[in-house]
């Protein structure tokens, strides 16, 4: 009798953990499955995917293949760019700076470290903050100015100097505008302050303590194990692009890395700045990084969409949002053919990373999915709810090329010889771009950016078509140079009207300069 209670009191403490490994190990087998099939869904290249749990990295595993062509294969070291991800890097750099007492705090005057630095008015240059660079809040629009510094031949300091010229589009502190300028003037600070550039105090600072001996500050230092970025620009199929250099960018978006480096980082967020025993940075600092500075809108179809979703906000170089009744820190990152997430669900002490190597859904497809399956939330197919979405988004894309055809104007001629419209037109805040003929065919160059490079096709009056050359890694939709004359029949303004999700060229008022 006492022998069989013994093994029955054994079997009851026993078995809860047997039964809590075996759960673990179901759940990652059916993310795993999940995720293969979403790679395959979605044409994805190659990508990657990690998980922690409480302090552990529970998963990490690559798919697909590094670059289209080879067979060299996706692993949990292959580096990819994570583009925006690196903005919490520069909050974080921050942080050690303030913990150092190096930095008074979030809401120092930033003119107090970079008083050359400049916006709109001189009221937002006098109490422009640190928390406002790094929440998005300066009134700017979002994504407003980057045509300064995407792949141009600009320094930071160059671009920072530049965009005192761009219009805000809300008042200071009025409400969110994402900002990659800002972060580069940020990471000017960690620099300023530091005695080193923002690449080795990260270096030295996080990445090191970290482990993450793979991870690099620049495309150029990336070795063999790393993946190259792809898109299906121009309607060609998928392409393998060239790796951009965003190294004036590096504070905003300059970071390469893998899942395997990745995860320690999320262990450092999740452990309050403590990472194998050590405070990197001060628990009081991470919780400010982790804390609603601003908020953003939900739309009614976006509630729908994800009924959970109560509120969403920006921190300092975090996305704060719920989830399931339960806190949400995340980011995501997108450069040309490169698209990453990280996420982190404190209460539940988890974190997440997906690293692809095109541009899709993917990354917050799989968020979702590793959040349902580790909080129980009921199944829900979001992989195949997005390429819905997906779908919907092409159709109206050719519905829209259709009507540009419809309402071309036929029958018209330009005003001028091709020789009439060469010339070249200054921006006063980006530069030059140059209108050349090339076989009787113009063509336009935007002179800070030499792979800018479109041929131009006649649509209609003094109206062309914009054909990007190769060069181009951005997938860009249909757009058009409109040539405006003078009175006397001679050009004078060039207007580039490229749509797009990115990059405003509306800012940019081009006269002509000879």
């Amino acid at each position: 009798m006492k022998r069989t209670l013994y093994i029955l009191i054994l079997t009851i403490l026993v078995l809860p953990l047997y039964v809590s490994a075996q759960s673990l190990e179901d759940k990652l087998r059916e993310i795993d499955t999940y995720a293969e099939k979403a790679r395959i869904d979605w044409n994805v290249p190659g990508m990657a995917v990690a998980i922690v749990k409480d302090d552990r990295v529970v998963f990490a595993k690559g798919y697909g293949i590094r670059k289209l062509g080879t067979n060299e294969m996706v692993d949990k070291d292959t580096l990819f760019a994570i583009a925006s991800n690196s903005k919490a890097f520069t909050t974080a750099s921050l942080s050690i700076l303030i913990d150092e007492k190096k930095i008074g705090g979030w809401d120092d005057k930033v003119s107090k470290y970079l008083p050359w630095f400049r916006l709109y008015a001189p009221y937002v240059d006098e109490d422009l903050t640190i928390r406002d660079l790094v929440s998005h809040r300066v009134g700017l629009d979002t994504f407003s100015g980057d045509l300064l510094w995407y792949e141009t031949s600009y320094s930071t300091e160059e671009v920072l100097h530049r965009l005192r010229h761009l219009k805000p589009v809300r008042g200071f502190r009025a409400g969110f505008g994402y900002q990659n300028l800002m972060f580069m003037a940020a990471g000017e600070i960690v620099a300023k302050v530091s005695g080193k550039t923002w690449a080795e105090f990260v270096s030295e600072r996080i990445l090191r303590p970290l482990g993450m001996k793979r991870t690099t500050t620049s495309v150029r230092d990336l070795g063999n194990n790393a993946a190259w970025p792809h898109n299906e620009s121009g309607g060609n199929g998928m392409r393998v692009l060239h790796r951009g250099n965003v190294d004036s960018a590096y504070a905003a978006a300059g970071l390469n890395s893998s899942v395997a480096d990745l995860a320690n980082w999320l262990r450092l967020q999740l452990g309050n700045g403590k990472f194998e025993g050590k405070q990197l940075v001060s628990a009081a600092n991470v919780w400010q990084m982790h804390q609603p500075a601003v908020l953003l809108p939900i739309s009614p179809g976006s509630a729908a969409f994800v009924p959970s979703k109560h509120f969403d906000t920006y921190g300092l170089g975090w996305n704060v949002w719920d989830y399931n009744g339960r806190k949400v820190i995340s980011h995501g990152g997108g450069l040309d053919g490169m698209i990453s997430k990280t996420a982190l669900m404190p209460e539940e002490n988890l974190g997440l990373v997906i690293l692809t190597n095109s541009e899709n859904s993917v990354p917050t497809v799989l968020q979702y999915k590793i959040f349902d399956v580790f909080t129980g939330a009921k199944d829900r197919d979001w992989s195949a709810e997005y390429l819905a979405f997906s779908k919907r988004g092409d159709a109206a894309a050719a519905a829209n090329e259709k009507k540009l055809n419809d309402e071309r104007v036929a029958g018209t001629s330009p005003s001028l010889k091709p020789e009439g419209y060469a010339g070249t037109y200054a921006d006063e805040m980006y530069g030059d771009a140059e209108i050349s003929v090339e076989n009787g065919k113009l063509v336009l160059s935007l002179k800070p950016a030499p792979n800018f490079v479109a041929d131009l096709e006649h649509w209609n009056y003094d109206t062309f078509r914009i054909r990007w050359r190769p060069s181009v890694a951005y997938n860009f939709p249909p757009g058009f140079v409109i040539f405006k004359l003078d009175k006397n029949g001679r050009t004078d303004d060039l207007i580039i009207d490229q749509p797009n999700n990115d990059f405003w060229f509306y800012e940019l008022k081009f006269m002509r300069k000879d």
